[in-house]
């Protein structure tokens, strides 16, 4: 049987639900296979889809499912709130039942704030089965980042948290405003409990054209204006078997993935990747990260496969891993590049590795660690089944060079990439010239195919005329104790044009001052060939996005400005 065309049941050619299932069990008989996997998967690419419609309403009404969780809340608190398949089903037709009511139509935009609450899948679903196009958004946004999202977006509806809707006070429009929480909503503003009373029995209006928009994220911004980014009916919930095979999920399994709602990451998996795989979404909710209480609650949920951003992996290491009693047969990291000490501490504390991967919000995984792979120290992996990955020649563009940026090749466009740039095809035709999707991010392949991160065409660096990656010194001071982040960007200097300047954030227990600046510069001295020491340190917080990823351009124009604060490593020799 060949992927993306099935003759099971219900899976005639020109199926989209067949179709869609045989891409999804090829990629699950060859989870630890990745030649076969590589070699044989062909992604269905289907007229009409509609992922809420053709496949999770389907795997709801399979018997297997019938009582299975797919989605378990734990609160602060302890409270727990669990949906099983058929629940979430019926609640998603009861809410797309009521939206239309309140006017949503297909192609309506809807801002959708919530927090990780069982009404965020539920909009999230209704919204699909709608052919309403939802841009997700974090709560922590602000006023300003909403008015720009309802502008840009063109929103006619949003849905958010009822603690949240002072915020929109200031962002003018035409819009339904939809109160999520117990209570009265304000005045003007909808209550989303009354979708609970709305007829259980759903009716789409018409087919749902796969390349019909379905969501567009404005991405975080660490270097410019956000990008909004448009992704399809296919895109995304197609596009992320590719996660589902990373990750290595199978039906049944629990998965834990710690991102904020309003980001790409939280729909990679906490939406289409586990239920891809027909698994548990596990969620433990907190005001504040506490290590030994998530660890309590993986093991009380059964926690299978673990997701989280290198800063989460980064303050686990801190404590004390053995404290879970059953590791997570699988745990990945994704969002910014893995330091290789944290990969061994998790490796010897719960006999686990974690398994690197890269993508955007602009795609899905692209390359990765899966599993049953050989596993090469700093390496993220070789290319996805389904995804043609080129480094482009940084002066020619030519594809074939061991170093450059990562591109993915668009006479074989992988299903899993955005349609563009919403609303700004200069942007769009700039990024995929000449045949390629441009990631602006560079690495390097070896000889076996693996693929080692670099860093941003934009992050890395000459000093002395020696290419500097931000990412090989930040992973190099890491293995210090003392520091518990950094960030290394280049600072001025009148003989080698630039050196590398580090700002670090201390791990518990150790002080900033002159004495903890000698200890690391010691540190980088040891570890590093001279040309990549770090010559200049300032102990900072690091500016961040609302999605967690470092503010590199707020450092380097700090950096530019001067600092009293910093030391420098000839003052301390």
């Amino acid at each position: 049987m060949t992927a993306g065309v099935t003759t099971g049941p219900g899976g005639r050619p020109g199926d989209p639900t067949g179709e869609f299932r045989a891409a999804r069990d090829f990629l699950l008989a060859h989870r630890e296979d990745y030649a076969g996997a590589y070699e044989g998967f062909v992604w269905p690419r289907p007229t009409h889809f509609n992922w809420a419609l053709d496949w999770f309403d389907r795997i709801a009404a399979d018997p297997a499912n019938r009582d299975r969780d797919c989605l378990h809340i734990v609160e602060e608190d302890g409270t727990r709130t669990r949906r099983t398949f058929p629940e979430m089903a019926e609640a998603s037709d009861r809410a797309a039942n009521w939206l239309r009511e309140q006017g949503v139509r297909p192609g309506d935009r809807i801002v959708v704030m919530l927090g990780n609450q069982v009404e965020l899948w539920e909009t999230a679903l209704a919204a699909i089965k709608l052919r309403a196009v939802v841009i997700p958004a974090t709560p922590l946004l602000g006023t300003l980042d909403l008015r720009d999202r309802v502008e840009r977006g063109r929103a006619r509806h949003v849905i958010v948290r009822a603690a949240d809707t002072g915020k929109f006070d200031g962002v003018p429009g035409r819009y339904t405003r939809i109160a999520v929480g117990a209570g009265a909503p304000p005045d003007g503003w909808l209550a989303y409990e009354d979708a609970y009373g709305a007829s259980a029995s759903f009716r789409p209006e018409g087919l749902t054209a796969a390349g019909d928009p379905l969501m567009l994220y404005f991405t975080s911004g660490t270097t410019a204006r956000p990008k909004l980014v448009e992704h399809t009916h296919v895109s995304y919930p197609i596009g992320h078997l590719a996660t589902m095979y990373w990750i290595g999920l199978r039906p049944g399994d629990v998965h834990l993935n710690i991102a904020s709602p309003g980001w790409a990451k939280h729909a990679w998996s906490n939406l289409f990747g586990p239920w891809n795989a027909e698994a548990t979404v596990f969620i433990h909710n907190y005001t504040r990260f506490d290590a030994t209480r998530l660890m309590a609650e993986m093991d009380a949920a059964g926690v299978t496969s673990f997701c989280a951003p290198p800063t989460v992996w980064r303050m686990l290491i801190q404590a004390d891993l053995s404290q879970l009693r059953t590791p997570p047969r699988e745990a990945v990291a994704a969002g910014e590049p893995l330091n290789p000490e944290v990969i061994e501490t998790v490796r010897r504390e719960w006999g686990v590795t974690i398994r690197d991967g890269f993508g955007q919000t602009e795609t899905a995984v692209q390359i990765a660690n899966s599993p049953g792979q050989l596993l090469k120290a700093g390496s993220m992996g070789r290319p996805l089944p389904g995804f043609s990955v080129e480094l482009l020649d940084p002066v020619t563009g030519e594809p074939g060079a061991a170093e450059g940026e990562i591109s993915l090749d668009l006479a074989h466009r992988p299903v899993g990439l955005m349609a563009g740039y919403h609303g700004d095809p200069e942007r769009t035709a700039q990024a995929m010239a000449n045949g390629y999707y441009r990631t602006g991010d560079i690495g390097a392949r070896d000889a076996d195919g693996y693929l080692t991160y670099v860093g941003r065409s934009d992050d890395v660096f000459k000093a002395s005329d020696y290419k500097i990656s931000p990412f090989e010194l930040e992973s190099a001071l890491l293995e210090h104790p003392a520091v518990a982040e950094a960030a290394v960007v280049p600072a001025p200097d009148p003989v080698r044009l630039a050196v590398p300047k580090a700002y670090v954030v201390l791990a518990e227990g150790w002080q900033p001052g002159p004495e903890t600046a000698k200890a690391i510069f010691e540190h980088s001295r040891a570890v590093l060939a001279p040309y990549k020491r770090v010559k200049r340190l300032e102990f900072a917080d690091l500016p961040k996005t609302v999605s967690g990823k470092i503010r590199r351009i707020e450092l380097r124009e700090a950096t530019a400005a001067g600092s009293a604060a910093e030391y420098a490593e000839g003052d301390l020799a």
